[in-house]
């Protein structure tokens, strides 16, 4: 029998939405190389500086109680011919802050990254406050970079006489590109005869599957796992001169990454995290509250009429016990975590009482993975 017109149409459109879930749910199940490992030696490093913050209104440090401040005010006059020596100072315009910024993966002289001011003395708000030049020091004492710039907060405070409000955290502010690059850390890449690629989640499967997908794009036996977070990679011949170019093609090549099955609980807040490959054995889960009520009152007592006696108080305690229970809920052997979900919220119980099922299931050695408490 032909078939008509919409009936095809339909049968094409079923077929092309089959298709985009199929070819969805192939690529939701693997990550680029890129998004699962780091190229060694390509990494940021960590600056520090100590400097001075300026325009404060009346919030900075209170220089009698913080000597480093005045100290530094001090120094820092003198550097520019002012003598204040014995002399009294009480601006409250001033701070002394830490300085902090990461310096980026082959930043070159002239170009400018990023830094967190944050208060060290007693100041209440930095707010409208300037930061002077401060030398960004790395962890060999060198100086990498030079911070200098106006002060950007994204909390506020304010108070009257018998109330104040916060809001964020006032003493610590962001200087959008506030440092200036004035020393390049050497790393010449394009020179190297092998790369190192470390995994950012250690994996034996992961750190295999890898270098299969990078040796099948390059068609030689390049990589080799090393161990389970790292990828030695060998530079082709073609390559040599040229590690830029192999990499921008190696970072986007698709693995399915592997982890072991493991079970991540909050306690705090009652967040349970499981992975996909969480499996149990069978077993038999039932669920229970008990519940202890008591109350207490008070009895008059009176005595009759025409009578000696007086009026009296006795106390009066009820106690009562009442117990919840739920009824088993059977979870079979080698289930799916979709299977154990729906297995565990058969039994209608919250996160609370799950984080403990699941422990106990631990226990008694019927789940096949890794609880991880925070």
């Amino acid at each position: 029998m032909p078939i008509s017109s919409s009936v095809r149409f339909c049968l094409t459109a079923c077929s092309a939405l089959l298709a985009l879930a199929l070819s969805a749910a192939s690529a939701g199940a693997t990550s680029r190389i890129k998004d699962l490992a780091n190229i060694e030696g390509v990494r940021q490093n960590q600056l520090i500086g100590y400097g001075l913050v300026v325009g404060l209104n009346g919030t900075g440090d209170t220089l009698n109680n913080i000597p480093f401040t005045k100290q530094s005010l001090q120094a820092m006059l003198e550097r520019m011919g002012v003598n204040i020596r014995g002399a009294t100072i009480r601006t409250g315009n001033v701070a002394a802050v830490m300085v902090t910024g990461n310096l980026p993966a082959f930043g070159t002289q002239g170009t400018r990254m990023d830094v967190t001011v944050s208060a060290l003395g007693d100041a209440k708000n930095l707010m409208g406050g300037t930061l002077l030049v401060t030398p960004l020091l790395g962890a060999d004492g060198n100086v990498y970079a030079v911070g200098q710039g106006s002060v950007a907060i994204g909390g506020f405070a304010a108070e009257g006489a018998a109330a104040s409000v916060t809001r964020g955290v006032p003493t610590v502010g962001r200087i959008a590109n506030g440092a200036i690059i004035e020393r390049e850390i050497e790393f010449a890449l394009n020179r190297l005869p092998t790369v190192r690629l470390a995994l950012r989640n250690p994996d034996f499967t992961t750190a295999k599957r890898i270098a299969a997908a990078v040796n099948d794009f390059l068609g030689s036996k390049s990589a080799e796992p090393i161990d389970p977070s790292t990828v030695q990679l060998a530079i082709p011949t073609e390559f040599k001169g040229n590690v830029v170019a192999m990499l921008t093609e190696i970072e986007q090549l698709q693995v399915e990454p592997d982890l072991a099955a493991k079970i991540i609980i909050d306690e705090r807040s009652g967040i349970i995290v499981m992975g996909r490959d969480v499996r149990v054995a069978t077993v038999a889960v039932a669920q229970g509250n008990l519940t202890v009520t008591i109350s207490e009152g008070a009895n008059v007592s009176q005595p009759g009429p025409l009578s000696n006696g007086r009026t009296v108080t006795t106390p009066s305690t009820r106690v009562g016990v009442t117990e919840d229970g739920k009824k088993f809920a059977l979870v079979k052997d080698g289930v799916s975590l979709q299977q154990l979900v729906d297995g565990l919220n058969g039994l209608g119980i919250g996160p609370r009482d799950l984080i403990g099922i699941l422990q106990a299931i631990k226990a008694a050695g019927a789940i096949q993975a890794d609880i991880e408490v925070m």
